[in-house]
This record gives C-alpha cells, sequence and structure tokens, in this order.
C-alpha cells in the first residue's frame, strides 16, 4: 500500500477490497455457527435492468446492519435473489419483440455485478430468481397442500380488469380509477378466479400486530385498519314477494330505526331478477359493471343509483323500506346489502339528498340531551315532545332558550349539511329510545336472535387473496380440469408444472399482448389424475406476491427438497427486514400471512416472519424541464443540466449543458421515469467510488426519512474520505507508533481520547438500537475535525493519535468498507476481514472528565462558562460562577438573590438591582 497521502484511489482500492471478500468467500455462511444468529434481509429487488438510488439505500442499509452485527460477534445472514415474474417483463418483452425469461435473465447478470460494485457483505451462494423452477415448484407444492385442505379455492369473482395490461388489478392496484403501471381505466369484469383464504388467518393476524415491537406504529395501523375488524348485528330484512329475505351486516344497530331504504349491489339477485323487466335498471347495471371494484375508488365517485321496485321489510316497525341499487355497494363487500341509515351515515346521506329520500334522525348526540333534561323534556319517554320533533322537523313543541336552539341547529345541520356520525342517545325509536349505543345493542341482538331474524356477527373488511393472473410470465398455477371430475391438483410427484421460456416467437409482434400458453393447446394438454380421461391446465398464473411472500424462508434452506428444512428454525425469524413503507399491505401482510402457512404446514416453528422492521423514505431530486409549443413540459434529467447554487447550497438557476440556455426548475420530487429525475447510481460509483456513494446515502437523511439527491453532497463526502486517507498515511508515515499509557496522558491527550470513546459510545448506540447512520457519520466528521487538530507529535501524543485512528477505521467500515479494508492495513494490520474484528467498545475510564464546563446564566441569559472539577462542592461552584469576569459585568451593582447550581450542567444567578 503506497504511503503517498495523494494515492486514494478508490477504483484501486474496491477492486482490491473486493477480490479479497471474493477469494475468501468472506460472507458466505455455513453450517451453524456457535455465535448467535443475526438475519438480515431487504426486500428482494425487480431485475428491471439497472439500480437506482432507491437500490442503494435500501441495500446500503442493509449492509451497514448486517456488517456492524458481524462485528459485535453474531454469525451474520445477508441474502440476495431476484422479484423475477411479473408484468414489466412481459410488457417489456412486448416491446421488445424478445422472450420475457431472457430479458429477465440478461437484467440479472447486470444487475447483479452492479451490486457487487458497491461492496455489500452478500452471501452469493444463496442467490436464486423466482422464475427458476427449482424455486417456484415449492410454491405450486403448497399451493396443492392448500388446497386439499380446503385454504386454496376457485370462485367466480367481480375484479378490477385493466384492459391495457389485460389482467386482474388487486385493489389496492387501482389508482383514482385507473391501473396502477398503465394509467387506463379499470373496468369491473365477472370471471372465475383462484383464492387463498386469508380470512381465516384474519383475527391471528390482528392480534400478532400486538407482539411486533419492532415494527414501526404507522405499519400496524395500516394492517389493523385493512383488516378492519368490527363486530355487529346481521339482520334479516323480508322482502315483498320474496321468499328469501335480504341480510345485512351492520356496526349501528343503534341505528336500525333510522333505515329508509336498502342499497344493493349491481350483481345482488334481487337487482339482476328486478332488471329482467326493466331495461333502464338493465342498463345501469351494464354500466356498473364497467366500474372498478376498489372502495378508495367507490368512496370518492358521486353516489348514484337507482330504484328496482322491490320493497323490504323493516324487521321492528314493518314499514316498507324502498331497495336501492347503488354503485358505492359491492357484491364481495359483507352480504351486498346495506341498510341505509341517511342521518346518521354520510354516503346514505350523500345518496337520499340525491334522489330525495327521508332523512330521519335517531340519535341525539349528549349535548343536546343534556340541554334537554337541564329544561325538563325526558328525552327517554316516549311521548317526549323531542319525538314529534324529529319527526316533523319542528321544535315548537319546545320552551325557547338554549335547548331549543341545540335542537334546532342539530336538525338543521342533519337536513342542510351532513350526517351526524357519533354515538349518543336514541330518540324517536319507539321502545329503544333513551337508550345509548351498548344498551341498544343488547337489547336488538338478544330480540333477533330470539326469533331468528339475525344474529352477533364478528366480521373483517379483509376478503380472501385473489392470486390468478391471466398473463404469460408467471408461476403456472397447478389444477388440472377435467369436464368429469372437476378442478384437481396437479399430484406433487407430477411438479413442477414448467413454464415454457422459449415463447420467442409468441413475442415477435411488437405491441400484441397475449399469453403463450393460453394459446397452446400441447401445453394446456393433461391427463386427469382421478379418472384418467383427457383434462386441461389452468393457465393463469399466480400473482407474483406469491413468490415474494415466501422467498425469505427458502434463503435459510437452499437445496432442501421441500420448501424449507430444520435450517429454517435456527435462521428465522428475520432479526431486521427493510423496505418501503408502500409495502405495508400488499406485501407485508401477504408475508405474515404465508409464515402462518409454513408454520401450519409444519415446515417453521415461529408466529411471525420479522421481529424487526425498518421502512426506509424516499429518494427524491430536482427537477428540470422546458415548455413545448402545445403547453406539455419536457422533462430534463439533473445530469445533463448545469446548476447555480446560493450559499446555501440551494439551487438559484439551472441551464441545459448541451446548449447553455436556461431551463426552469420544477421542485424536488419522488426520482421517477415521469419526471426524468433519477439518477444513475453506476456513473457516481464511476466518478468518485462506492464507498463515496455509500456515505452520501447514509448521511444525507435518516433512513426512515426522505434523501435529497444531491451531487454537492456526494463530493462533500468524497472529500472527506480523502481527509480520512491522508491523515492515516500522513501517520503511519511516522516513525514508531507506542502504546497508549492512560496514566501518563496531558490535558490535551485525554480530552481527545475522551472524544474518541465517546464517539465510540454514540456510533455504537447508532448502529445498533437508533439505526440514525447520519448522526453517526456526524459523529465521525467531528472526531476527524479534531484529529487534524491536534498536532502532538510526543510518544503518547502519536500513541493517541493512532488509537483515534484505528478506531474510526472499524467505526466506518459498517459504511465504508473498502476503504477501511485498505487503511487497516496501512495501520500495520495484516490482510483480514475486519468483519470478523470486534466492534470498538467505550473504556468508561476514558470517559470520565477532570473538568465540567457548565453554562451560567444571569435572570435566566447565558453570560458565560466556567470550567470546575466533577466533585467540586457546591460552594465552590457558586464561588466560580459569580467570579467568571463576565457574569461579574452583567451582575454588577444588583443584588444576588438566589443562586441556583444543577450539577454537570448549568448556574442560574438570579440578580435583582
Amino acid at each position: 500500500m503506497s504511503t503517498d497521502p495523494a494515492a486514494y484511489d478508490p477504483r484501486a482500492v474496491e477492486s482490491a477490497a473486493q477480490g479479497f471478500w471474493n477469494d475468501t468467500r468472506a460472507f458466505e455462511v455455513g453450517g451453524q455457527s456457535p455465535k448467535p444468529k443475526y438475519y438480515c434481509l431487504s426486500m428482494l429487488p425487480y431485475p428491471s435492468g439497472a439500480l437506482h438510488v432507491g437500490h442503494v439505500r435500501n441495500y446500503t442499509i442493509s449492509d451497514v446492519i448486517s456488517r456492524y452485527q458481524r462485528m459485535c460477534g453474531h454469525n451474520v445472514l445477508q441474502p440476495m435473489g431476484w422479484d423475477a415474474f411479473g408484468l414489466p417483463a412481459e410488457n417489456a418483452a412486448i416491446k421488445n419483440a424478445t422472450a420475457p425469461a431472457k430479458w429477465t435473465r440478461a437484467n440479472i447478470e447486470h444487475m447483479r455485478a452492479q451490486l457487487k460494485t458497491m461492496g455489500y457483505a452478500i452471501d452469493w451462494s444463496r442467490e436464486f430468481a423466482t422464475c427458476d423452477p427449482d424455486y417456484y415448484v415449492h410454491e405450486q407444492r403448497m399451493f396443492v397442500r392448500l388446497m386439499k385442505k380446503g385454504l386454496a379455492y376457485r370462485r367466480n369473482s367481480v375484479v378490477n380488469w385493466d384492459p391495457v395490461d389485460k389482467t386482474v388489478l388487486a385493489n389496492e392496484q387501482v389508482i383514482d380509477g385507473r391501473g396502477w403501471r398503465t394509467g387506463a381505466l379499470v373496468e369491473k369484469r365477472e370471471i372465475p378466479q383462484w383464492f387463498l383464504k386469508i380470512t381465516d388467518y384474519a383475527q391471528e393476524l390482528l392480534d400478532g400486530l400486538d407482539t411486533l415491537d419492532g415494527w414501526p406504529d404507522s405499519v400496524k395501523t395500516m394492517q389493523r385498519n385493512w383488516i378492519g375488524r368490527s363486530e355487529g348485528l346481521e339482520i334479516r330484512f323480508d322482502v315483498d314477494g320474496e321468499d328469501e329475505p335480504v341480510t345485512v351486516y351492520t356496526t349501528r344497530p343503534d341505528t336500525l330505526m333510522g333505515v329508509t331504504f336498502l342499497s344493493i349491489a349491481g350483481e345482488h339477485p334481487l337487482a339482476v331478477k328486478a332488471a329482467r323487466d326493466n331495461p333502464a335498471l338493465a342498463a345501469f347495471l351494464e354500466e356498473l359493471r364497467r366500474g372498478g371494484v376498489s372502495e378508495a375508488e367507490l368512496e370518492a365517485q358521486e353516489k348514484r343509483g337507482m330504484a328496482t321496485g322491490q320493497w323490504a321489510i323493516h324487521p321492528v316497525t314493518g314499514e316498507d323500506v324502498p331497495i336501492y341499487v347503488a354503485n358505492f355497494v359491492l357484491m364481495n363487500y359483507g352480504t351486498g346489502a346495506v341498510m341505509a341509515v341517511p342521518a346518521h351515515d354520510q354516503r346514505d346521506w350523500e345518496f337520499a339528498k340525491a334522489y330525495g329520500l327521508p332523512v330521519r334522525p335517531v340519535i341525539v348526540p349528549d349535548g343536546v340531551r343534556d340541554a334537554l333534561r337541564e329544561v325538563g323534556h325526558d328525552v327517554e319517554a316516549d311521548a317526549d315532545p323531542f319525538q314529534a320533533a324529529l319527526s316533523g322537523g319542528t321544535v315548537d313543541a319546545f320552551d325557547t332558550g338554549a335547548a331549543v336552539s341545540m335542537v334546532r341547529d342539530y336538525l338543521d345541520a342533519i337536513q342542510q349539511e351532513g350526517a351526524f356520525t357519533g354515538r349518543g342517545t336514541l330518540v324517536n325509536s319507539g321502545e329503544y329510545s333513551g337508550l345509548d349505543f351498548d344498551a341498544s345493542f343488547d337489547a336488538l341482538a338478544r330480540r333477533f336472535e330470539a326469533d331468528g331474524r339475525g344474529a352477533r356477527k364478528v366480521n373483517f373488511r379483509l376478503r380472501d387473496w385473489g392470486v390468478s393472473r391471466q398473463r404469460y410470465w408467471g408461476c403456472p398455477i397447478p389444477v388440472i380440469y377435467c369436464e368429469k371430475c372437476g378442478a384437481l391438483p396437479v399430484p406433487e410427484e407430477q411438479l413442477p408444472v414448467l413454464l415454457p421460456e422459449d415463447v420467442a416467437d409468441a413475442f415477435s409482434n411488437p405491441g400484441v399482448v397475449h399469453s403463450p400458453i393460453k394459446s397452446d393447446p400441447e401445453w394446456r394438454k393433461a391427463t386427469c389424475p382421478q379418472c384418467g380421461g383427457p383434462a386441461e391446465r389452468e393457465t393463469d398464473t399466480f400473482d407474483t406476491f406469491m413468490e415474494s411472500s415466501w422467498y425469505y424462508a427458502r434463503y435459510t434452506s437452499p437445496g432442501a427438497k421441500d420448501m424449507v428444512d430444520a435450517r429454517a428454525d435456527h435462521w428465522l425469524p428475520v432479526d431486521q427486514y427493510i423496505g418501503g413503507v408502500e409495502h405495508a399491505i400488499l406485501h407485508l401482510l401477504y408475508f405474515r400471512f404465508y409464515h402462518k402457512l409454513l408454520r401450519d404446514q409444519g415446515l417453521v416453528k415461529s408466529d411471525e416472519p420479522a421481529t424487526n422492521l425498518l421502512t426506509q423514505g424516499m429518494v427524491v431530486a430536482e427537477t428540470y424541464y422546458r415548455e413545448s409549443g402545445d403547453g406539455r413540459r419536457e422533462w430534463i434529467n439533473p445530469a445533463d443540466v448545469d446548476v447555480q447554487r446560493d450559499e446555501r447550497g440551494h439551487v438559484a438557476g439551472a441551464m441545459l449543458r448541451a446548449d447553455g440556455k436556461p431551463v426552469h426548475i420544477g421542485g424536488i420530487e419522488k426520482m421517477s421515469k415521469s419526471k426524468n429525475n433519477g439518477v444513475d447510481p453506476q456513473a457516481m460509483v464511476d466518478r468518485y467510488g462506492a464507498d463515496t456513494v455509500r456515505l452520501f446515502s447514509m448521511f444525507a437523511s435518516p433512513p426512515t426519512l426522505s434523501l435529497e439527491w444531491n451531487e454537492a453532497g456526494v463530493e462533500g463526502m468524497a472529500r472527506f474520505l480523502r481527509r480520512f486517507w491522508r491523515e492515516v498515511q500522513q501517520h503511519v508515515a511516522q516513525p514508531d507508533h507506542p502504546e497508549v499509557d492512560a496514566s501518563a496522558l496531558d490535558a490535551g491527550q485525554k480530552a481527545l481520547r475522551r472524544q474518541l470513546h465517546e464517539t465510540i459510545q454514540k456510533v455504537g448506540d447508532d448502529y445498533g438500537r437508533r439505526h440514525s447512520f447520519n448522526t453517526a457519520i456526524a459523529a465521525l466528521m467531528e472526531l476527524l475535525n479534531h484529529v487534524a487538530k491536534f498536532n502532538d507529535m510526543s510518544d503518547q501524543g502519536r500513541a493517541v493519535r493512532h488509537e483515534v485512528l484505528q478506531a474510526m477505521v472499524l467505526l466506518l467500515n459498517p459504511v465504508t468498507p473498502h476503504v477501511c479494508h485498505a487503511l487497516w492495513q496501512a495501520l500495520g494490520h495484516t490482510e483480514t476481514l475486519l468483519e470478523d474484528q470486534p466492534f470498538p467498545q467505550a473504556d468508561p475510564a476514558a470517559l470520565v472528565r477532570d473538568l465540567v464546563t457548565l453554562a451560567v446564566q444571569v435572570n435566566g441569559k447565558l453570560r458565560g462558562t466556567i470550567e470546575v472539577a466533577p466533585d467540586w462542592p457546591r460552594d465552590a461552584v457558586e464561588a466560580a460562577a459569580l467570579a467568571e469576569p463576565h457574569v461579574a459585568k452583567f451582575i454588577g451593582d444588583g443584588q444576588v438573590r438566589k443562586v441556583i447550581v444543577v450539577p454537570g450542567k448549568i448556574v442560574n444567578i438570579v440578580v435583582v438591582a
């Protein structure tokens, strides 16, 4: 290693370190170790073709944690694989007239090489792609077993259909009524789909959140809301002329007497029957079928409906209640029918106002109830004047005063402004008037359970997981259809059902969307495993969330004949999982569910897949554009722009490098193709080195917050590493480096050594407990500044500097491992793996201060500081504070009334004129 301080060459340093790691297979994890295990995992990437800055941030976070934990004595597993199936590969194949497998595997090769240039401590011996038959055969085997247990089933379902991608979308994949990838208006279709019974695990998934102390509260809240447990009543309404009643589920049975109509879904049997003789209703139902089925979309859209001409009978009053088809009721949510209480449900209120239906208040807020009681009106009495007021919309029966005003305001607000959705006291509810929510719930439950018209029921918002997709590039669903025997699982000994990959001819016509396996009769041909007759294979493939829901477990058991083997229980659960918060529902809920399926198959023993979860923030960057002649914005990549910055480093102006003319500054936004503001991390690595890019991605922001990509910041990190390199090289150029003798240190040497051990204490806590990598790096930068100013060339001065620089190499190693590998050798160590060196521990003796600095205030304002020994008595501290020249000046001729000493922190002197 050269001792020339200018010799820091990131390319050479990183190549040497990576060569050593590769040659020694440094990060491969073999058999079980006597060291405690630590499984650190980032969500596996989709092989899109190139790393983006989000990848760099995500995997650097994981790598810092992995390297730190190994230095702390753990046997660390950090694997990597590829989420390789899915629509993007197929769409790219369609666009480029190539086979998805060829496109995917070429991307994997390129992205693997990019990841290796970043120096991540990954066990590449466990790598797999989810499109490998050796991987998805186990997924097919699990599905077959779930079919046999009744946890996988097929039924017709109304789904979101993307007409461009020609496949089903989950509700979460529909944004403002459009497909998340294509932006196409989503249609509603009814098609046969395969489902997994995640609803059988709804309560366990909900309860399990209480055990996940290491997961962010925001993620747990999102999952609780998505699971959506509610307790209510299922109530049956008879229908005139029909043998079967309409069943509704409500969490607000206290509002039952306020029902003024029923809403049903367009697919409800009553709606379908009514439409047979009603062309207008039939046309409306057909229109509803073209809409989406996302709850968020239905909540936001205009409330529309049509009367069916049918009437339900109120189960308490016997009153006729009209039945309407409404565009906000879904057949696959609940029973497909809703009791509508416009006075106490905003969605029903909007519908009622649109169609001139009654709004009947039956709940009075506690404030109004109490005001009425104060003027002698008993809301518990059936004959109370308030009942008449609620029925007739008048309050003439009341005395004048505050109570009348409150009632009038309440009635007017419900009729004119919107529903009152809070709880309160029942009124205008016959024998139930005067009851509160709990009492009315119990009374109505007893009534309906006694006469067979209803029952208590726990319901969940969660719906079974639809796992069918209608496209080619996915894992084939292992099912055979026989006209005689029906749908049967493929026998396990016949697995895997292989997806043909040599399908280039099928993608030779750019822009054409179809599935080669759907159009290939030979691939579809099968033999019924039950009767031996002719049969056909299922041509739908699995939702790619199937592959990403159990990949973490496969890493633990490479080569296992089943999904996993006994090694899984050694490594699981994952100790630290890392990924974006946008996966809180789409992935992380399925991730937890699938782990419970593995457990119930006897494959693992733990209940949850990951103990701790870190959700990293987005990466954002400046955007630049020019306006075209038609007013559209043409976005320009930041790499093609020269910027001018103000004294604070903010962008003040910009021009296109190609022509030297100004461009507009569009602000800071999430990196995306649409805004053309993505930054190629490989270009940054080529220019500055991987360690600099890693360092910036950890320093620029706490990991859970957004990171603004800023090349000026990247250059700042490069300067820091060059300074660090120079300090070490200048130090090792000195003739010898004696050992520190703590008893022989002077004040300056003690101060630097104390700062070192304070930094060790902070960095260890920031890495391990807080995951606050930016503050750890800031502390190391501050320490380097002090080293640079430390000019003590005595034996003990050089010894302290050696201790500081050696510790800094170890402290920085998790973030910048290449340069630390080189500097460790420069400091006199043989070539060795730094991750096998113990992480530095603070020396308690070095943390002891000979003197402490106390702030001195006069009447609450800082006027000076003093240095005192930690064991000084109170009167000595007071005397020193009063004698401090600046403090004495502000006391002047005033009278000292009190001196308050907070040991080790502050002295406050109270002075009166």
